[in-house]
C-alpha cells in the first residue's frame, strides 16, 4: 500500500485485518459486532472520552498514573489501589516491552515465569497474550476509565485486542511510537500501520463508540522544544482524523520553565484545533495532557516530590485536561503502588489548590507567539514537502531534517537539533539543525544562548546541553557550571 493521508478503503482494511488477527492465537477471539455491543454496555463513568470532555468543559485537570504488571489479578490489584488510595481520575495499562516488539512468545514465557515466581517478570501488562477476555476482567473490576499506553511501532493486533477488550483510550502514533523508541523501524511502514489503528478507531466511532486517541507527546522526554513535539502532535492528529478518529488528546512533556510550559499547553490546544479545522476536521474534540518531568529525578524523595509538585503546578495553571503523574521513586526504578499513589495524592493536592488561579502576563503572551510561530514554520513546511499530503510530507521532513527530534535513537532521524536552556530556564535551540525557522526566530535563539553564556562567563558550547540534561536530577533547572 502506498503512503498517502487518505482513509483506508474498507476492502483493503478488512483484507489486512485477516492477516493481523492471525499474528497470535488470541486474535481469533476478536469479533467486531460483539465488541461494539460490549462497549455499548459500559456505563458512562468508564468511558475515557466522556470524562475528558467533562473535564475540559469544567476547566478541571484530571490525574493519571503509569502502571502495568504481568498477571491479571495483580494488575487489577495495582489499578484498584491507585483508584481507591491514589485518587486517580483515569487509569493506565502500560504494556510490556516484549508485546511492544510483537514478541508474543517471549511475553508468554514472561507470564509463566511470573506465575512460577509469584512476582511480575514483565515490565507491563501483556494484553495480546491475555486476550479479549483477560482485558475485560480489568475493565469490569474498575470504576474508572482505563487507557492502554505502550510504545509499539506496529500495534495493529494490540489495538484490535485492546478495543475488543473494552479499553476506551489508546496512546501512540506512527511517528511518536517510532522515532523516539526504535532504531531501525521504517517511518513509512509505521505510519501505514498506525493508519490501520486509527481506521479501526474510526470504525468503532461509526458504530457509535467513542475511543480516545492520544499521540505520545514527550517524544524523547528530555529538553524537547515545544515546537517539535507540537508539530508531531498536529501531524499525528491530522493522520488520525482522516481515518475517522473524533476524540484526540495531544500531549506535551514538561520542560521546567513555568511560563514556557503554560504557554506550550495553551498553544498546543489552539494550534491543533486550528490545523484540524483548516483541513476539514472541525468536528474532532481535542483535549490536552501534560506529562510531568520525563528526565532524571532526584534520588531524595523530598526533592522528588518538589519536582512532582512543580509539574502539578504547570498542569493546573495551564488548565491541561489531564496530567500524567510521576512518583518519588523515579530515580531508583519501578515504583511501588504505594509510591505511585503518593505521587497522585501530591498532584491532586496542588491541582486543587491552584484550580482557580491563572497565569496571564505579557511574558506568557510573548512565549505563546514564539511557540506558535515556530510550530507553524515546521508544520507548513511538512505540507509543502508532501505537496499537500501530510503523511508523505512527514517522511520527507525527517529525511530533510525539517523534523528532527533531539536525542532520538532512530536512524531515520537527522539528530542535528540540540536544545539547551536560556538564562531563565526556557528551552531554546543551541543548534537548530535544518529546522525551517525564520531568520528572526533563529536570531532570537542565538541571542538567548549568548545571554546565558555571558551570565555564566563561558562560551556557548555543547557542554551547556550536557549540563542541562542532568540539572534537575541535581536539584537545579539550568545546568550552571560548578
Amino acid at each position: 500500500m502506498d503512503l498517502v493521508n487518505k482513509r483506508i478503503d474498507d476492502d483493503e482494511f478488512y483484507k489486512i485485518r485477516k492477516e493481523v488477527l492471525t499474528q497470535w492465537p488470541t486474535g481469533k477471539d476478536v469479533d467486531l459486532e460483539e465488541a461494539f455491543a460490549y462497549h455499548k454496555s459500559l456505563p458512562e463513568g468508564k468511558i475515557f472520552s466522556q470524562k475528558l470532555l467533562k473535564a475540559k468543559q469544567g476547566k478541571t485537570t484530571l490525574i493519571q498514573p503509569r502502571a502495568g504488571v504481568a498477571l491479571i489479578d495483580e494488575h487489577i490489584k495495582l489499578l484498584t489501589y491507585l483508584q481507591d488510595h491514589g485518587g486517580a481520575d483515569l487509569l493506565p495499562t502500560t504494556i510490556d516491552s516484549y508485546t511492544r516488539q510483537n514478541r508474543f512468545q517471549k511475553a508468554e514465557e514472561g507470564i509463566a515465569e511470573s506465575v512460577k515466581l509469584n512476582k511480575s517478570m514483565l515490565n507491563g501488562f501483556p494484553a495480546v497474550n491475555h486476550g479479549v477476555a483477560g482485558c475485560r476482567q480489568i475493565i469490569s473490576a474498575l470504576d474508572t476509565p482505563v487507557q492502554v499506553r505502550h510504545g509499539t511501532p506496529d500495534a495493529r493486533l494490540l489495538t484490535e485486542i485492546s478495543y475488543a477488550g473494552g479499553f476506551t483510550s489508546y496512546e501512540g502514533g506512527g511517528i511518536s511510537y517510532n522515532i523516539p523508541y526504535a532504531k531501525n523501524a521504517d517511518l513509512t511502514k509505521t505510519i501505514l500501520d498506525w493508519q490501520y489503528a486509527d481506521r479501526l478507531t474510526g470504525i468503532y466511532e461509526e458504530a457509535g463508540i467513542s475511543i480516545n486517541r492520544e499521540p505520545f507527546g514527550p517524544l524523547t522526554g528530555t529538553l524537547v522544544p515545544p515546537c517539535i513535539s507540537h508539530a508531531v502532535a498536529i501531524i499525528e492528529s491530522l493522520l488520525a482524523a482522516e481515518q475517522g478518529v473524533k476524540n484526540i488528546t495531544v500531549g506535551y512533556g514538561q520542560c521546567g520553565n513555568l511560563l514556557q510550559d503554560v504557554a506550550a499547553i495553551q498553544t498546543l490546544q489552539a494550534l491543533t484545533d486550528e490545523y484540524l479545522r483548516s483541513r476539514g476536521y472541525g468536528n474532532v474534540v481535542v483535549t490536552t495532557v501534560l506529562h510531568q518531568w520525563m528526565g532524571g529525578f532526584p534520588q531524595d524523595e523530598a526533592k522528588a516530590f518538589g519536582v512532582i509538585s512543580w509539574g502539578s503546578t504547570v498542569a493546573a495553571l495551564s488548565q491541561a485536561t489531564k496530567v500524567i503523574v510521576k512518583t518519588p521513586h523515579e530515580a531508583v526504578g519501578v515504583p511501588t503502588m504505594e509510591a505511585n499513589a503518593q505521587g497522585l495524592r501530591c498532584t491532586k493536592q496542588i491541582i486543587t489548590m491552584l484550580g482557580d488561579q491563572t497565569v496571564d502576563t505579557n511574558s506568557l503572551m510573548d512565549e505563546k507567539v514564539i511557540i506558535a510561530s515556530e510550530t507553524r514554520c515546521i508544520v507548513d513546511k511538512v505540507f509543502e514537502l508532501g505537496q499537500g499530503d501530510v503523511a508523505q510530507g512527514a517522511v520527507r521532513a525527517f529525511q530533510a531534517g525539517v523534523l528532527d527530534i533531539p536525542f532520538a535513537p532512530s536512524r531515520f532521524n537527522a539528530g542535528k537539533v540540540l536544545p539547551a536552556r536560556d538564562n531563565e530556564g526556557a528551552i531554546r535551540f543551541f543548534s537548530p539543525g535544518a529546522l525551517p525557522l525564520t531568520a528572526e526566530l533563529l536570531e532570537f535563539h542565538k541571542q538567548k544562548m549568548a545571554a546565558r553564556a555571558k551570565y555564566e562567563h563561558r562560551e556557548p558550547s555543547f557542554q551547556m546541553v550536557i549540563d542541562d540534561v542532568y540539572a534537575i536530577s541535581k536539584g537545579r533547572l539550568v545546568g550552571r557550571p560548578s
